[in-house]
């Protein structure tokens, strides 16, 4: 695969402003589906799991199903993009972590076909019932959609080439237990790609190095970034072949200090 030198993401204030008033706009108009509908820039309080340690930093809460309109997204060719990156092919396995109520699900049933796989995941079981009506409506048959929690997707053991989490990184209240996790569901090699904006985590971003560190100390290991819209950034991973222990993922967070 091919695997783009990193390079610095320099947000355009002026771009992320009007990124962000069309997100305010978008949880306001989406409040009738989603009971937490709320402002954005907030966060929840988190704790250990299992021996895992929590997040140093703030949470954003779970606000809606989506990012926003999926019609500006395909305008911006943001799934086509990833998708191109990635070099997905047919007879893939692609789970889509937080996949909300089906954007990327959508996009991912042809190009994957019927040969592939698409695990639509996510910890809002309300979420999920909109994706479920959504795939009865198209008649998807290789949808496979997963109820999860926010320390473990609980997606088959390695059954996963390529793991999607999209906008919403920011939002795993148990990080470090959930990536362990997840890469007991990778097949050898498997990679985990996460789009998220240059913005603090309690506004609903990631900064790259902030999230290089968290995946380093699990055992991700970086393969490519891409710059997508203004102040937003594709980033790649390959998952580790074994998961760290948590006293491992500790020790090395300790070590790198990524907060």
């Amino acid at each position: 695969m091919p695997s783009p030198r990193p390079h610095t993401i320099r947000p355009r204030s002026s771009a992320l402003l009007a990124r962000s008033l069309a997100y305010l706009a978008l949880v306001s108009g989406i409040a009738g589906c989603s009971s937490a509908a709320q402002t954005p820039q907030t966060s929840r309080a988190t704790g250990s799991s299992a021996g895992y340690p929590a997040p140093r930093r703030p949470v954003s809460d779970i606000v809606a199903p989506r990012w926003t309109d999926e019609r500006i997204r395909d305008r911006q060719g943001e799934a086509t993009r990833v998708f191109a990156h990635l070099e997905l092919t047919p007879g893939m396995a692609v789970a889509d972590i937080g996949a909300g109520d089906g954007y990327y699900v959508a996009r991912l049933v042809p190009v994957l076909g019927d040969s592939g796989v698409i695990y639509g995941q996510d910890v809002r079981d309300d979420y999920l019932g909109l994706l479920r009506n959504r795939a009865r409506r198209a008649g998807w048959r290789n949808v496979q959609i997963v109820l999860g929690t926010e320390d473990d997707p609980r997606l088959p053991a390695a059954a996963v080439d390529v793991a999607l989490m999209i906008h919403m990184y920011h939002e795993i209240a148990q990080p470090f237990a959930l990536l362990a996790r997840l890469s007991t569901s990778m097949r050898p090699g498997g990679r985990l790609a996460i789009l998220d904006r240059e913005a603090p985590t309690d506004a609903h971003g990631t900064p790259i190095t902030l999230l290089t560190c968290e995946l380093r100390a699990v055992g991700y290991e970086p393969l490519s970034r891409i710059e997508m819209e203004p102040g937003e950034y594709l980033a790649v991973f390959r998952a580790p072949a074994a998961a760290p222990s948590p006293e491992d993922i500790a020790r090395r967070l300790r070590a790198a200090r990524c907060d």
